[in-house]
């Protein structure tokens, strides 16, 4: 379920689970910051500063998020982590079994 946000920020969804979009530094921010080409050096200063960045980047990483500045990452970055991520799952599984 989708909630009307503030300022142009749509919140992504609802409930506690997504309780850290509250507390993000763009909350409010126009989009355009994130998802322009052009704005990637305004976008990732305002990521750097915020208290819930590792939740967005979660987000962004757990679902299929290909445009936009996500948890301080580019798209590229944010691909190469996507990458990253799924690496180091296959490498515990094969750990454990």
């Amino acid at each position: 379920m989708i909630q009307q946000a503030p300022a142009g920020m749509r919140r992504i969804a609802s409930g506690d689970r997504y309780r850290w979009q509250d507390d993000a530094a763009c909350r409010g921010a126009d989009t355009e910051l994130f998802f322009t080409p052009g704005y990637e050096s305004v976008a990732k200063a305002i990521c750097a500063q915020c208290p819930v960045r590792a939740e967005c980047l979660d987000y962004a990483v757990s679902r299929p998020e290909k445009y936009g500045m996500w948890g301080g990452l580019d798209e590229q970055e944010l691909a190469a982590e996507r990458k990253r991520r799924q690496r180091q799952a296959t490498s515990r599984k094969e750990v454990a079994a």
